[in-house]
């Protein structure tokens, strides 16, 4: 790749000259491209000088020729150039013109209608050749415009993926920042919590008056409760009976005064629970 890049500058600098080469954009298609135009390049220079060569040596067998047959025509027939009219020579002119660039060794029909139909062949091969140039240049100005839609897809396509990348940086950067307020936050609230627990050990509270105790607690009454109502049940048919009433009267004080000395003590243990909670 490197030797096909400095073959390629090289060729340019001579084709330029001393005007400066026109920048390109530098990459493997268009270095092979360039390649391939310089080796085809360098193959037409060759086929030029041999051609050059070919024209050359031909002139000089023309040249020897003509001296040849104007030796003979002097000599031979006492034929001298200044003796050919005018219009004559200007038709020789224009056959041996026509000669030149039929390329054939003698001005006879035999030799006119090869070269001829040589020359015909060759400009039907040209054409078809240029045709052919054409659908590949069709075809390549196709492919051309294909990538430049799909380079700006992929420039579009990029763009949208940097500024996702960046809203998503800016969201993992909010988020730690909120990670390190919570951590913050929790380690606050267990300062507060160790705070809030060594006042409540100073204090030295019964452990019966904690919330948890009263949940406890309240959920005990509240199974005792579930125990007596098929025990009031089984007494529900003896209530119409009469008791003697002093006894009864005074099981009902004494009944009234465990029930508010229960109320009072439970009151308490509520109230001390929403001091200590504020």
């Amino acid at each position: 790749m490197c030797e096909k890049s400095k073959i390629v500058t090289q060729w340019l600098k001579k084709v330029f000259g001393q005007q400066p080469v026109p920048d390109f954009e530098v990459n493997t298609r268009t270095i092979e491209i360039l390649h391939e135009l310089v080796e085809n390049s360098e193959m037409r220079c060759r086929e030029v000088e041999l051609l050059i060569q070919d024209h050359e040596q031909k002139a000089e067998e023309y040249s020897s020729e003509a001296a040849h047959l104007q030796e003979v025509l002097v000599q031979g027939v006492g034929f001298q150039p200044g003796a050919v009219s005018k219009p004559t020579a200007d038709l020789l002119s224009v056959l041996e013109a026509t000669a030149e660039v039929l390329k054939v060794k003698d001005t006879s029909l035999g030799s006119y209608l090869p070269a001829i139909n040589k020359l015909t062949n060759d400009v039907l091969e040209a054409e078809k050749k240029d045709r052919r140039l054409q659908r590949e240049l069709s075809t390549v100005r196709k492919k051309m415009t294909a990538t430049a839609v799909l380079r700006k897809k992929l420039q579009d396509d990029l763009m949208k993926i940097t500024h996702i990348q960046q809203v998503e940086a800016a969201t993992a950067e909010e988020r730690l920042l909120n990670m390190d307020f919570m951590k913050n936050k929790s380690r606050d609230l267990a300062c507060r919590n160790k705070i809030a627990q060594d006042k409540l050990d100073s204090r030295q509270m019964d452990d019966s008056l904690t919330h948890q105790a009263i949940l406890q607690l309240s959920e005990k009454i509240a199974a005792l409760k579930e125990e007596t109502l098929p025990l009031k049940k089984k007494l529900e048919p003896y209530s119409d009976l009469s008791p003697s009433p002093a006894l009864a009267r005074v099981k009902i004080e004494e009944a009234k005064r465990e029930l508010a000395a229960l109320d009072a003590q439970l009151e308490q243990k509520v109230d001390f629970m929403n001091t200590l909670s504020r």
